[in-house]
């Protein structure tokens, strides 16, 4: 699963360019025919996809699957052997050309406020059946934020993950369908059914975010905000590049203030802009951000269960997970995407003791603030173990869930992970956003600016048996309390964000 959240149980208008003519293609020679199609990202140095270079594509044997002229890049299918190869020597104008299969992804500018208005937030004071086991909510201090401000209706908050149950009960208000979509295989598909959970982990973070005060089950951080599905994990969990491109095009062009991001990109854990074909990935992915953050979009990330530094990255032993793994080494020049992005909020994980859980990355200059995940380790509370409660398709309930609750007014489940803490600071930007900072940089400052200093822990034995994944390094903790490799800038407060 390429989620980040840790189950003890099983677990826009995005145009083609257009009337440009094929006919002049130059003489190419195709590469041969392999019987089983891939797709590539094909990065362009300059931000266009011209006619000639569609041209050329076609001759060496690709069909155009989507192009984004806005930051250079073209989605391709071909059965080709040698076709990305193929593409580089033909057109001078490629930077690279990778199938996405094989490989993974990388990297935010000064960014212009949202061009719409934002309408002013509501308050959603009071409490939900559910809401008395919410202790994640009370520990950030949600209720207290969203009697003063709920959330704009005029918000939305593009949760790109595994789709989301647009008919459960507390997520069916605050559903926009007219937004949601699935980019799964890189090509816009807005059919509701399309973006429809198939594994509850997108139903889990959507009701974190936005899970409606409407007298049923629990409430979201910020429960008057919009949630627009973007499905990018495929039926087997993977989220290939070709579908975060889409993803975070989809959110630039169709006026999404927020994303929350709780996966890694597929295959590779970690990025190599040293390797020729994971830069071309790597760079496609990072104009894809740039795009989304200079059009308005802030970028809320989790940071990963691997217990990992991602300061001091030494080895990589996950992937590619849709094979089967092989150790490397890998040095700084790896990172994982979209956590370690410019501008890109990184979130780690800590439990009801508000310590960071065993399972969380981190690092210096990767955290930014801390948010709970939940730990059914070292910091267990019931029920639920310790674990974060939020929405779950109820018909998946007993196949994908390891601890459901079923309550009258719907399903839910308790799950753990940084994809748990991720939703909660995504939901507090959302509030900041219907306040009418609309500055992805400046709501950034602010989540950052008014987060509670947690400093490292003194005792650190209770992370002696979680060594990290990939490179079984000890967990080590940097820095002083205002900022530090475990906590960031200190744990997210709701109430002080919006100036409560």
């Amino acid at each position: 699963m390429r989620t980040l959240s840790r189950i003890v149980a099983p677990v826009g208008a995005l145009a083609l360019v257009c009337g440009l003519s094929l006919a002049a293609a130059p003489a190419v020679a195709a590469p041969a025919q392999t019987g089983e199609s891939e797709t590539y990202v094909v990065l362009y140095k300059a931000n266009a996809v011209g006619a000639k270079s569609l041209a050329k594509l076609s001759a060496a044997g690709g069909t155009v699957v989507q192009t984004y002229p806005q930051i250079g890049v073209a989605i391709v299918s071909s059965d080709r052997v040698g076709f990305g190869d193929a593409v580089e020597a033909a057109d001078p104008s490629v930077q690279g050309a990778a199938s996405t299969a094989a490989l993974g992804v990388q990297l935010a500018d000064e960014a212009t406020d949202a061009a719409e208005p934002i309408d002013p937030g509501t308050p959603a004071p009071g409490n939900d059946p559910l809401s008395s086991i919410q202790w994640d909510m009370d520990q950030i201090s949600a209720p207290e934020a969203r009697a003063i401000n709920g959330g704009s209706a005029s918000v939305i908050v593009g949760d790109i993950d595994s789709g989301l149950d647009w008919t459960h009960p507390d997520l069916a208000p605050n559903v926009d369908f007219s937004r949601s979509v699935s980019c799964v295989g890189g090509v816009p598909n807005q059919d509701p059914a399309a973006w429809m959970d198939d594994d509850g982990h997108g139903t889990h973070t959507a009701g974190t975010i936005a899970a409606a005060k409407n007298g049923l089950g629990m409430v979201g951080v910020a429960p008057n905000v919009k949630i627009a599905g973007i499905k990018a994990g495929d039926a087997d969990g993977f989220f290939y590049p070709e579908a975060v491109v889409c993803s975070f095009m989809w959110a630039a062009t169709h006026g999404i203030q927020v994303t929350n991001n709780s996966y890694f990109a597929d295959p590779w854990l970690f990025n190599c802009k040293n390797d020729p074909e994971q830069r071309a990935i790597w760079e496609a992915e990072r104009r894809a951000i740039r795009f989304a953050q200079q059009s308005g979009t802030v970028v809320v990330s989790a940071l990963g269960n691997q217990s990992d530094d991602l300061a001091h990255t030494t080895g990589d032993a996950t992937s590619p997970d849709n094979t089967t793994p092989v150790q490397r080494e890998i040095s700084n020049a790896c990172a994982i995407v979209p956590a370690e992005v410019p501008g890109v909020i990184g979130v780690t994980a800590n439990g009801i003791d508000q310590f960071k859980s065993y399972y969380s990355s981190y690092g210096m200059g990767a955290a930014d603030v801390v948010a709970p995940g939940g730990d059914r380790r070292f910091q267990v509370t019931q029920p639920g173990g310790g674990r974060i409660l939020s929405t779950w398709p109820a018909s998946l309930l007993a196949t994908t869930c390891g601890i459901p609750l079923v309550s009258p007014d719907g399903a839910y489940c308790y799950i753990q992970g940084t994809s748990m803490a991720s939703p909660h600071v995504a939901g507090v930007a959302a509030l900041i956003v219907s306040t009418g900072i609309t500055n992805p940089g400046t709501v950034a400052a602010r989540i950052t600016g008014t987060a509670d200093p947690i400093a490292c822990p003194t005792d650190m034995s209770v992370y002696a048996n979680f060594p990290a994944v990939d490179n079984g390094a000890p967990q080590v903790c940097t820095g002083g309390i205002g900022y530090n490799s475990f906590n960031g800038h200190g744990q997210v407060n709701a109430l002080s964000a919006i100036g409560g």
